[in-house]
């Protein structure tokens, strides 16, 4: 009789311990199955297009067009000055022309052709300084009125 009443208190431990066990384990697969569809969606807005190609004249179904402006339109001298030419140009940084030394521009301006071959050494690049001096969306005559505001001339 012993042996029984042991096997029946097991078996009583054993169906609460499940029973215990059921809710949590119920719970994460519902949570499983929940990040499981999260993960699905947000795989798939990850893998859709960035963007679409339209093509002026054509209908673009879903998509507001904007005009591009093809450089952004004129800087004045001095936003151009600030972003792209101050970091070398405000300091003499490797030889570069200081802003507002007329007298060392003047040099450059005599050696290379005047202001036109100051102008053309700014858009190809000169020794350190890149092609535009980084401003690859600048237009010449842009580059132009950031050269004579930096140098007086």
């Amino acid at each position: 009789m012993a042996a029984s009443v042991i096997s029946h208190h097991e078996g009583v431990r054993v169906n609460q311990i499940k029973k215990m066990l059921a809710v949590p384990a119920a719970v994460f697969a519902l949570w499983a199955m929940s990040a499981t569809a999260a993960t699905n969606d947000d795989i798939a807005k990850r893998l859709e297009p960035v963007g679409q190609v339209c093509v002026q004249g054509q209908e673009c179904k879903g998509m507001e067009v904007a005009a591009a402006a093809g450089g952004g339109g004129a800087k004045t001298p001095d936003d151009i000055i600030a972003k792209h030419c101050n970091a070398c140009h405000g300091t003499g940084l490797l030889g570069a022309p200081k802003i507002g030394d007329t007298a060392a521009w003047k040099e450059r301006a005599d050696h290379q052709g005047g202001l036109d071959g100051i102008l053309a050494k700014a858009i190809t690049g000169i020794n350190a300084m890149p092609p535009k001096g980084t401003c690859a969306d600048c237009s010449d005559d842009d580059l132009k009125g950031a050269i004579k505001k930096m140098s007086g001339l």
